[in-house]
C-alpha cells in the first residue's frame, strides 16, 4: 500500500519482481474524476487506441504512429523505455490549440505537430493497479492505510515525544528510525492485545444493499 507519491514504473516493477502485489493510488487518480481531465482531448488517456496497428487516434481523427523508441533514465539508474508518436497531419486540425500544448516552444502553432511519448510498461501497470485500488479490498486497504501510516507520524512525534535525531550519518538515523517503529509498533500491539483486536482492520467498508 502506498499513496500518490510512490507510483512509478520502477516502484511497480520492483513490487512485482518480490512477488508482492501493489495497491498505489494513481497519481492522476483524483484529478481523473473531474470534468475538465476527462474533457481534455490533449491526454492519452482521452484518446482512441488501436492495438492492432498500434495507434491512437485525435479529436480530429487523424493517427498518431509510432516513429520510434527512447531510453529515458531516472536518477536511481532505472532504464524507462518510451514509445514516440505523432500525428500524421495536423495542419487542418481545429483543435490544434487545444490538443497541443506548451506555450513557451519557438515554433509556431501553425507548424507543429502532436506527439506522444509513452511507457507501455507503466501503462500496463498502471491500468492493473487501478483495478486492484477500485476493488473492495483496495479500498479497505486505503482506508486503513491511510489511517495506520499518517496517525504513526502522530504518535511518534506527539505521544513518544519524538522532535529531532540524536545522531547523525545516513546510517545512524537509519537506525534510530527503525527503533523508534519497533516502539511504536509494540505500542500498537500492546493495545491490539489489550482490546481484543488482533487480526483486525481498524476500519471495515460496510457494503450497501
Amino acid at each position: 500500500m502506498a499513496d500518490a507519491g510512490y507510483e512509478s514504473e520502477e516502484n511497480y516493477g520492483f513490487i512485482e519482481k518480490n512477488g508482492q502485489i501493489a495497491f498505489i493510488k494513481p497519481a492522476n487518480y483524483e484529478i481523473s474524476k473531474k470534468r475538465k481531465y476527462k474533457n481534455d482531448i490533449s491526454r492519452v488517456e482521452n484518446m482512441d487506441y488501436e492495438k492492432d496497428t498500434d495507434t491512437y487516434i485525435c479529436k480530429n481523427g487523424k493517427r498518431l504512429e509510432v516513429t520510434g523508441t527512447i531510453n529515458r533514465k531516472s536518477r536511481t539508474g532505472y532504464q524507462m523505455v518510451k514509445t514516440q508518436y505523432q500525428c500524421e497531419d495536423c495542419k487542418d486540425s481545429n483543435y490544434k490549440a487545444q490538443c497541443i500544448k506548451g506555450r513557451n516552444c519557438k515554433t509556431p502553432l501553425e507548424e507543429r505537430t502532436k506527439r506522444l511519448e509513452i511507457s507501455k510498461e507503466f501503462m500496463k501497470y498502471r491500468k492493473e493497479d487501478l483495478v486492484r485500488i477500485v476493488s473492495d479490498e483496495g479500498i479497505e486497504l486505503r482506508i486503513n492505510r491511510s489511517i495506520q501510516a499518517e496517525g504513526s507520524f502522530a504518535q511518534i512525534k506527539q505521544d513518544m515525544g519524538f522532535r529531532r535525531y540524536l545522531t547523525r550519518g545516513t546510517q545512524n538515523v537509519l537506525a534510530e528510525s527503525i527503533f523508534l517503529a519497533l516502539g511504536n509498533n509494540m505500542n500498537k500491539l500492546h493495545r491490539k492485545i489489550q482490546n481484543g483486536r488482533l487480526g483486525k482492520y481498524l476500519h471495515s467498508v460496510k457494503k450497501s444493499a
